[in-house]
Parts: structure tokens; C-alpha cells; sequence
């Protein structure tokens, strides 16, 4: 799978999508409802109708990466919701939705703070 580093720009497509787009109808959707640059380096996610599979999208420089994961048995539970189309999330949030487990309820340090001098 892809590496996954707290750098990485990480946004989750809130409202399902149809999965028989490919490559092609993912990125027209992370340009025209995500407002995102697909070719930017960043991780597009988007979950099916059904809630059983997700995909990942991301460009690695030479070409776009489409991962897919579909559980065996239920379904993605805790899909993130929110007012707009998309929601960020940070790396290790991200490997919890990819567990399926509920990224809300993850408890981390904060990814980075100000450094105050002497």
C-alpha cells in the first residue's frame, strides 16, 4: 500500500460515489465537488453507496495509484459526515477509517506546535 506520513494532505469525500468510475471519473470529482487538485500529491478517499468498499486515490509523480479495499463482512460504520463536500483528516486518522474503525474517536498529540524561543 501506499505510504501514509503525517505530511500527506488526506481529504474524504463525504457523500458515496458510484464505483463503476474509474481513475478518470474519480479525478473529475475530486476537481469539480472536492475543489482539489488530483495531481497535487495529496490522498483522495471515497466510499461506495453500500458502504463495503472504499478507494484511495493518489498520484505518485508518474501516474495515478487507485487502491481498493472491500470489507468481507459489513460495512464502513463510521464514515465521516460533515457540512461540505470533503473533510481532511491526518495520517493516523486515516488508518483507523482503513481498519474500520471510527476516526472521530482516535486521540493523538496534535501534529505539530509552535516552537517558542528564549
Amino acid at each position: 500500500m501506499i505510504p501514509i506520513s503525517p505530511q500527506v494532505r488526506i481529504l474524504v469525500a463525504v457523500e458515496p460515489v458510484d464505483f463503476r468510475r474509474g481513475i478518470d471519473g474519480l479525478v473529475r470529482i475530486c476537481r469539480e465537488r472536492l475543489e482539489s487538485d488530483p495531481l497535487s500529491g495529496g490522498l483522495f478517499v471515497f466510499c461506495s453507496r453500500s458502504g463495503k468498499a472504499l478507494r484511495v486515490l493518489a498520484y505518485d509523480g508518474q501516474g495515478i495509484w487507485l487502491c481498493h479495499k472491500r470489507l468481507s463482512s459489513g460495512h464502513f460504520r463510521f464514515w465521516p459526515k460533515s457540512g461540505g463536500a470533503a473533510r481532511r483528516l491526518e495520517a493516523h486518522e486515516l488508518q483507523v477509517l482503513l481498519a474500520g474503525g471510527n476516526p472521530d474517536a482516535t486521540q493523538a498529540a496534535p501534529q505539530w506546535r509552535a516552537v517558542t524561543g528564549r
